[in-house]
């Protein structure tokens, strides 16, 4: 932070992101000079053969531009490592080296082509070995080139002309606050076209059609909104994060286990409630995982999986399986078989047709528990993340609830869909013909958890009896009266530090300003605490004593607005600006949403040493959304969300009976993981 400025325009890296590049390039290079140094050596500078004399003044001059070259790599090296990550002052000479070391690739470029004429015409009657050492010599060259090239084109910003420009005008304090104000549009919209342009660029083999034109133009603004308003590039956030997982440990180790707060428990949340919960919840898993198809059958029996799935796929159908729609070797269906246990004519539909607010779901009978059961599957495409990034809010009127209501954009377009194909196309009432006993059951995981809880608020006034079970559901979903409203009919699972219960505008925002204090508070240099992050990440240990956002709370720095944070890094760094600034803060244009129903968290038990194949131990706990209120960053925050350990978790508690029973927890973010 900042970006580099060379050349007229900011790139997508910071002055301190040379370091390991840089580095490894001049191992290369000296491992290099040194060959071709010992090559002359060897060969006391006399080449008796065909074009000798060129070979020795193309390895004489090979030799000086290769030390010229490892001076200026060194020198970029030193400077890059100066300063810390808000504070670019001592790398200011880094445009100037960078300058030089373009400059040195003409040379290169126009040797290594001399070195090239040299193996093909005057080649013939050498030494093997000095032959073999001038191509290695030549290869190499064209190959950091070409890697140079591709280096420029991964960190090249379209926006660092029209950003740099817009720095150097804010700068001009006579500038009419028209033009600024129309400057600042061109900016934003600009930003918003790259972004859509990206994105589109991501999801090349999806269709063009309306829908997915109108996603990619809101996903590109959201995008635009969200990065516009800071200068950071990707290492300041992996930097940044870093830093706050430790902080995060720091504070987990030093919580006292006196600050929760247990209350009597209400009637709704018993431990007989509990464990039924945890039982049915176990049960109706099986089914989420089943809605992905074979894909996820697979990943969960990789030894055996394919084995079973291979003598059932192509086999003729007979006429009860045209209910599948969209599974044309039938693997889906199999494994959906041998997933939950039921028979064929279990099955009244299946659709796995997928296009962007139109996701794959089925509806089966579910004898055990005498339950209609719709199952939604969660994200396995393109077309489901730009359903999941489809983040707007949408109004979701609900009679009976009052307040304001709404939801998740492309999750309340998926339940939509699926809304009407169950009651437009008679799916349920087909179901309910056959069993009119049976109540009514949603479940899915992830994408499939939103758009099953959203679906069950739909369907809850023509099913009052239905329930929901959302297993790792995004965060961002209901506004807060639909939330309170679902806790009747909707249980969330999510398990330890799952990153996707976790998410949405107002989190990410929240973590955007995290990172900035975070960043801002350590006067150490950005390659140090990517080093200690790496080896904290991969080995463990205890966290760094960096100077973090824990210790600037204690200072009492931490009650300034972002804005104040904004202005010192303005000072800090010159061209670093926010966008955003002059706007209405993102928090007023993207309302807060919650996670639905009741919250049942599980948690691993917490031990000393474990070792790496020993058996994790599990807790469940009644939580609040107020305990989801923050991103907790872990290796884990990824893995926990997989539906095979979410299942696995469950498992676990009901066949242990192993229940820790906490109704209500204090209002502290940090109180995640209970025990």
């Amino acid at each position: 932070m900042p970006g580099l400025v060379a050349f007229g325009r900011r790139w997508g890296i910071a002055s301190d992101d040379l370091v390991f590049p840089v580095v490894f390039e001049l191992f290369i290079r000296v491992i290099w000079w040194i060959g071709i140094l010992v090559l002359y050596v060897k060969n006391k500078g006399q080449f008796v053969c065909t074009g000798g004399g060129l070979l020795h003044s193309y390895l004489i001059v090979l030799l000086i531009l290769l030390s010229v070259i490892i001076l200026a790599l060194s020198a970029i090296v030193y400077v890059s490592m100066q300063g810390t990550i808000t504070n670019p002052g001592p790398r200011r000479s880094i445009p100037t080296l960078i300058y030089v070391r373009t400059l040195l690739y003409v040379p290169e470029l126009f040797w290594g082509i001399l070195g090239a004429v040299w193996v093909s015409d005057d080649s013939p009657g050498c030494d093997k070995s000095v032959v073999n050492a001038v191509i290695g010599a030549v290869v190499a060259s064209w190959i950091i080139l070409f890697f140079t090239v591709v280096a420029v084109l991964i960190v090249f910003d379209p926006l660092g002309s029209k950003r740099q420009g817009y720095l150097d005008s804010h700068g001009d304090h006579d500038l009419e606050s028209s033009e600024s104000a129309q400057l600042m549009y061109r900016a934003r919209s600009l930003a918003a076209r790259v972004w859509e342009s990206r994105i589109k660029l991501l999801c090349c083999c999806i269709m063009q059609e309306e829908d997915n034109r109108a996603a990619f133009s809101r996903i590109g603004q959201l995008f635009s909104g969200f990065f516009s308003d800071t200068d950071l590039v990707a290492s300041d956030i992996a930097a940044g994060l870093s830093l706050l997982h430790q902080e995060q440990d720091k504070v987990e180790k030093t919580r006292d286990p006196e600050e929760v707060v247990v209350s009597p428990s209400p009637a709704s949340h018993t431990r007989e409630d509990l464990d039924v919960e945890l039982e049915n919840a176990a049960h109706y898993m099986q089914f989420a995982v089943a809605a992905y198809g074979w894909p996820m059958f697979v990943f969960s029996n990789p030894l055996t999986g394919a084995c079973k799935l291979s003598g059932d796929c192509c086999r003729s159908r007979s006429p009860e399986y045209d209910i599948v729609g969209g599974d044309h070797l039938g693997c889906h269906f199999t494994s959906m078989l041998y997933t939950t246990g039921l028979q064929y004519r279990d099955f009244i539909y299946i659709s796995f047709h997928n296009k962007i607010y139109e996701i794959p779901f089925f509806v089966a009978l579910d004898h055990k528990k005498e339950a209609v059961l719709v199952a939604v599957r969660g994200t396995l495409s393109l077309r489901d993340a730009l359903t999941d990034l489809s983040a707007d809010c949408e109004n979701l009127l609900i009679e009976g609830v009052s307040g304001p209501c709404y939801a998740h954009k492309g999750i309340v377009q998926a339940a939509n869909y699926i809304y009407r194909k169950l009651i437009n196309d008679g799916i349920l009432n087909q179901a309910f013909t056959i069993a009119p006993e049976y109540k009514l059951v949603i479940t899915g995981h992830s994408l499939g958890a939103g758009t099953a809880a959203v679906l069950s608020v739909l369907l809850r006034s023509a099913f009052p009896g239905l329930k929901c079970y959302a297993f790792s559901p995004p965060g961002g979903l209901l506004s807060k009266p639909l939330a309170d409203y679902s806790k009747e009919f909707i249980v969330s699972v999510v398990v330890g530090k799952d990153l996707v219960p976790r998410l949405s505008i107002p989190n990410m925002e929240d973590l955007k300003r995290r990172i900035l204090r975070m960043v801002a508070n350590c006067n150490k240099p950005k390659y140090q605490i990517l080093l200690r992050g790496c080896w904290y990440e991969v080995f463990g240990g205890n966290p760094d004593d960096f100077p973090t956002e824990l210790e600037s709370r204690n200072q009492d720095d931490l009650s300034l607005p972002l804005l104040a944070e904004q202005s010192f890094l303005v000072h800090r760094s010159p061209s670093y600006h926010s966008l955003a600034s002059e706007d209405s803060p993102s928090h007023l244009q993207h309302p807060p949403l919650y996670l639905p129903g009741r919250i049942l968290h599980i948690v691993e038990e917490s031990t000393s040493r474990r070792s790496c194949f020993s058996e994790v131990k599990y807790r469940a706990v009644w939580s609040s959304e107020a305990s989801f209120c923050s991103v907790l960053i872990s290796p884990k925050m990824i893995t926990d969300h997989m539906p095979d350990l979410v299942l696995k978790a469950l498992n676990s508690l009901t066949q242990d009976s192993r229940f820790i029973f906490c109704p209500t927890t204090r209002n502290n973010a940090s109180n995640l993981n209970v025990i």
